[in-house]
């Protein structure tokens, strides 16, 4: 019987994938470099930065740095400017808020996190988050879940995560820790064929863990 459920959250409680695309997209082309929506998710698959395809062709890692500074600029402008919610996702907290612990584990910059749920109420219904830089190893590497299992307290066999990336899916199976991946029209053509349920929209898991 499950009784704790780790969320990943862009993508999954909140729609900020394709901004974050869209952010480094943005600035490697005003520098001179396509970056297609194909390349970024193979990219990001491996836990590696958008800006990959420039220091690929030379351009040093002091430079890309501050191209990454504009993006992260640009993203949170997205961040406070466009609709991000998902519909449903507060309603569902809230109906398993007090029958599950539950925690958020995300590869979110933690002042990103903090824009994001600022007045969003999604929090509330968490023990804790755990973002980018506050556990050894980012996902792919199992590292993040483990870290939030341990704050949990509870055993591998109680734990269900929630995700929507191949990368979040591969660091859950290298936790051991079963997976629910919910859809998301951004990462949709990833390999979830490890993971041990697949659902539509978040609104599903409430009957899968009945």
């Amino acid at each position: 019987m499950k009784t704790q459920i780790l969320f990943d959250n862009d993508g999954v409680l909140v729609d900020t994938e394709h901004w974050y695309y869209t952010a480094s997209a943005e600035v490697l082309a005003s520098k001179g470099f396509l970056l297609t929506p194909e390349r970024y998710r193979e990219i990001m698959i491996h836990g590696q930065s958008a800006f990959l395809i420039a220091e690929e062709s030379g351009v040093p890692l002091s430079t890309t740095d501050q191209w990454r500074a504009k993006r992260n600029e640009l993203y949170q402008h997205y961040l406070r400017t466009e609709d991000i919610a998902i519909p449903g996702v507060k309603e569902v907290l809230a109906e398993l808020s007090g029958k599950y612990r539950m925690g958020i584990v995300t590869s979110a910059l933690r002042c990103d996190f903090d824009l994001i749920h600022a007045s969003r109420g999604i929090t509330d219904c968490m023990e804790f988050v755990l973002c980018s830089g506050e556990y050894p190893r980012a996902k792919p590497y199992p590292d993040p879940y483990l870290l939030g299992l341990e704050k949990l307290g509870g055993e591998k066999h109680q734990t269900i995560i929630v995700e929507d990336s191949e990368r979040g899916l591969r660091s859950a199976v290298a936790a051991g820790i079963e997976c629910v991946i919910v859809h998301n029209r951004f990462t949709e053509n990833h390999d979830f064929s490890a993971a041990t349920h697949r659902i539509g929209k978040l609104e599903e898991l409430l009957e899968l863990l009945k």
